[in-house]
């Protein structure tokens, strides 16, 4: 497998994630946001959209897959173990939902073409754009963590005493949220969940800065 990805794309982290938890092997080819590697045309010839990460397989399937939490759920069905999602319905919709309210909420208002566009476009100052950034990554949270909170079913991690999808894209979220100078003093409970998986290879291994393009 080849994964196109950029070392602070925090997609890009919970694919990188889920391929070190699976102990799934891979090329890793860097494609950097900042210097507009992505709108080249070889990688439009590979991910239409222009967004990483991108997975291609090898092999009798060979295709690319995009979208992390559809590789991601790719990875877990065809290498079920370990399973990244419960094995009851009502496990997995709530795993699911945990990730949804970032990858959907939190993550789209505050990547970089939004940032790029309110600057550029918007000619919003520096200074709005990042009190736009936190006041979104902050009260995201703040959602998460109400879903975390006292739930019967939080463990060490988000579902449970085993890692999984709504910790493959919980981690990525706190390290943009602590590189922007986010709050997080009042989500404890995700912040004591993002130790735990930081204290796991797969997360520690994959971090943006030991990424081979970290610069």
């Amino acid at each position: 497998m080849k994964l196109y990805s950029y070392f602070r794309s925090s997609a890009s982290y919970r694919v990188r994630i889920a391929l070190a938890l699976k102990g799934l092997p891979y090329d890793y080819v860097p494609v950097h946001l900042v210097k507009n590697e992505q709108s080249s045309d070889a990688f439009r010839a590979v991910a239409p959209a222009q967004l990483v990460p991108a997975l291609v397989l090898d092999g009798p399937e060979a295709t690319t897959l995009t979208q992390s939490l559809a590789i991601i759920e790719y990875l877990d069905e065809t290498h079920p173990a370990p399973p990244l999602l419960p094995a009851d319905a009502l496990g997995r919709a709530r795993v699911r939902t945990i990730a949804l309210d970032i990858a959907c909420e939190i993550h789209p208002l505050d990547n970089l073409r939004v940032l790029r566009y309110l600057t550029g476009e918007l000619k919003v100052s520096e200074d709005d754009k990042n009190r736009w950034y936190r006041h979104w990554v902050e009260t995201g949270l703040e959602v998460v963590e109400r879903q975390l909170a006292g739930h019967p079913q939080t463990g060490r991690f988000s579902h449970g005493d085993v890692p999984g999808l709504a910790d493959c894209v919980l981690v990525p979220q706190i390290f943009n949220a602590r590189r922007m100078d986010c709050r997080t003093e009042h989500v404890p409970t995700v912040m004591r969940i993002f130790e735990a998986c930081m204290s796991e290879a797969a997360f520690s291994t994959t971090q943006p800065s030991a990424c081979p393009d970290a610069t």
